[in-house]
């Protein structure tokens, strides 16, 4: 019989997250060769294996699973790499007990404690190559996509715009899709909206149509403070679009340090210039665009899946990947 493994993430999909779209995409890798199951915790079910998602909220199923013995494989966020693991004791406790971590660009390895980097492994996360739509002719669309959160920073493109009050600029128009996570970041978004047309709200939406949304964008904006290896931004450049990312890891791990489309976090001044060149120099959007493509050859599919194979696999104990263990890990 297949071994069975769970997979931990700290929301499921109504709520339609980064962690979400993950924990659905590997447990789809993982249907043919394992029996995945999705929860936002361990019930004291029998696994052969645990993956969790996000050290700090899922470190109670992390030590429980780990206390029974079974091996545990964590997949460690922005907020793990960039805040929790340096200061939070329940993240700190659940690096300590992972057998296997996981970061999902490369430059999250250099955030791990140097005792721990052996255990880990560099999972960059994929989507289906597509082709981009037509743009539309009126407008020049900047896609900003991901609920509104702090540490995605949407108020940098917001004043970036803001900036923009040449002729030329009228023609932008910058389309937000996402919850809203934080009350008073929507307010900010609301009123700004109000205050300019050129700012349209589309809300949450469901997966399939914000793709189809950023492959008619000219741009995907990525001003976050703070990413682990932003889904949305393989979804674009798998799609032909170019980014505007902050200088943040998350971002530099994936599109390279020398990428030309990067700009301070939180620098609205510099993402303003970077907005104006792409409206106005189309040879430069097209280099852009031509880098972003490069990249994109590591975001495949076939390569994801073959990685999280791998490491699931190496879970488990010797001679049981065939096999599944019937009782509680450890009992």
């Amino acid at each position: 019989m297949k071994p069975a493994l769970l997979i931990v993430s700290p929301t499921l999909a109504d709520a339609n997250t980064g962690n979400w779209r993950t924990a659905q995409r590997w447990a789809r890798f993982l249907a043919r060769e394992f029996r995945v199951r999705i929860a936002t915790g361990w019930d004291g079910a029998a696994a052969d294996a645990l993956i969790a998602l996000h050290a700090r909220r899922s470190a109670a199923a992390v030590a429980a699973f780990a206390a029974a013995g079974g091996p545990v494989a964590l997949v460690l966020t922005g907020t793990d790499l960039y805040r929790d693991i340096r200061a939070d004791a329940a993240a700190q406790r659940s690096l300590e007990l992972a057998r296997r971590l996981v970061v999902l660009q490369r430059q999250g390895l250099d955030e791990l404690p140097s005792g721990l980097r052996a255990r880990a492994v560099v999972i960059e996360q994929s989507a289906p190559a597509l082709a981009p739509l037509a743009p539309r002719k009126r407008t020049f669309d900047l896609l900003l996509v991901g609920h509104l959160r702090e540490e995605k920073d949407p108020l940098t493109a917001v004043r970036a715009l803001a900036r923009l009050d040449d002729p030329g600029s009228a023609r932008l128009r910058l389309l937000q899709v996402g919850g809203a996570l934080d009350a008073a970041l929507a307010e900010h978004l609301h009123a700004a909206a109000r205050a300019d047309a050129r700012i349209e709200l589309r809300g949450p939406l469901p997966h399939a149509a914000a793709r189809t949304l950023i492959r008619r964008g000219r741009v995907l904006l990525l001003p976050s403070r703070i990413e682990g290896g932003a889904n949305v931004l393989i979804e674009a450049v798998t799609a032909g679009v170019p980014v505007l990312a902050s200088r943040i890891g998350g971002s530099t791990g994936l599109l390279g340090d020398d990428y030309p489309g990067l700009f301070p976090p939180g620098d609205d001044a510099a993402l303003a210039a970077l907005i104006r060149r792409c409206r106005d120099d189309p040879d430069w959007l097209e280099r852009l665009r031509a880098h972003c493509a490069r990249c994109a050859r590591r975001f495949t599919p076939e390569r994801e899946r073959a990685a999280v194979l791998r490491l699931a696999h190496n879970l488990l104990p010797a001679g049981r990947a065939g096999a599944r263990r019937s009782r509680t890990p450890g009992k």
